[in-house]
Formats: C-alpha cells, sequence, structure tokens
C-alpha cells in the first residue's frame, strides 16, 4: 500500500473492560459490543485514507474464539492474537510495540493512527508519534479517556456518539454543554 494511511488499532480487551466494569456492571453481550466494522468506515471518512484495522487479543490461553476471529477477518481487520506468561499485559505491550514501529518509519511510508482504548499506558508512544508527525486520534467513550492520553491533545473521537458504533444506547451519564441541552429528553 502506499500513500497516506490510517491503522486502526484496537484494545478490544479495554474497550471490552471499560464496557463491563464502568457502564454495565457485567460482561457485555455480543449485541452491546462495538460494532467494529463502523470504526475503520468513520476512520475511512475522517482523514479521507485508506485504514487498515488491527485487532489485539490475549491468546495466553493458547485458545482462540475462532467465531469472533472469523468476523474480524470478514470485516477486514487483522487478528493479532499475542500470548505470554500471566504476569504480561500481551495486549498492552503487542500494542506499545506497534505504536513505536510506526513512529520508527520513514517519511516514504505515511502513516496515521486512531487508538481504540481509554488505557493512558500509551501516552508515551502517542507522544512519540505526534513529534514524529503522524496524525494520532482516540476512539472510545470520551468520560474514560485516561487524561494521559487526552493531556497529549490527541483528537478524542466518541465510540457512541461521534462513530456510532452501538446498534442501540448505552446507558452512560454525561456532562452536557448548556448549549446541547435538551430537557425534552429527561422529560420523557
Amino acid at each position: 500500500m502506499t500513500g497516506r494511511r490510517t491503522f486502526v488499532i484496537v484494545d478490544g480487551e479495554n474497550i471490552d473492560a471499560t464496557l463491563g466494569n464502568s457502564l454495565l456492571g457485567r460482561r457485555p453481550t455480543p449485541e452491546e459490543r462495538p460494532r467494529w466494522e463502523r470504526v475503520t468506515t468513520y476512520a475511512e471518512h475522517l482523514w479521507g485514507q485508506p485504514t487498515q484495522g488491527l485487532f489485539f487479543l490475549n491468546a495466553s490461553s493458547g485458545q482462540l474464539h475462532t467465531p469472533f476471529v472469523q468476523a474480524l477477518l470478514a470485516m477486514g481487520y487483522r487478528p493479532v492474537p499475542l500470548s505470554g506468561g500471566n504476569d504480561v499485559k500481551v495486549v498492552d505491550v503487542g500494542i506499545q510495540r506497534t505504536l513505536e514501529a510506526i513512529a520508527q518509519r520513514g517519511d516514504d511510508d505515511p502513516v496515521d493512527v486512531l487508538l481504540c482504548s481509554h488505557d493512558g499506558d500509551f501516552a508515551p508512544q502517542a507522544g512519540a508519534l505526534l513529534d514524529a508527525g503522524h496524525r494520532v486520534g482516540l476512539v472510545g467513550l470520551r468520560e474514560f479517556m485516561s487524561t494521559a492520553l487526552t493531556g497529549l491533545g490527541l483528537e478524542v473521537h466518541d465510540l457512541e456518539d461521534d462513530v456510532a458504533a452501538f446498534l442501540s444506547p448505552l446507558p452512560r451519564v454525561r456532562i452536557i454543554p448548556l448549549e446541547e441541552f435538551d430537557p425534552a429528553y429527561f422529560l420523557r
């Protein structure tokens, strides 16, 4: 692939944990998870360039959830199943290494990144990407984004509001800018 392009890098464990622990209080059902094909479509339109999705998976158990991997492949994502010891956050390390590799690429292969995660562990790598001239955006639930990431001045794209990645509304409580406040919503 030549020309400027976008990598959508998905930390699926982080997105799932945020949905389950912070919003739902239980493991999300398949219907409550993001429609990942909407994320890559959004990314293509956002910066008007080809997009490749990389979905990082923890495969330390030695097992892959084959139907999910097949669904990722059908949506054009490249699954990245990683394994390691119990003391290693394999998905985080894999994403960190990938972001570092992108930052080291020369100007002859311009790459931008949309990182789907709330995890501040990626702030050093995201900062290095910015310093190297790459566009970097965040995709997730705005109110759960790490301040280590948002403090870098990264573009934040809300998975529900901007990307429209969910089939039904999430049970979120968010700060409403007064100019967007619609009392009718609360009077139903």
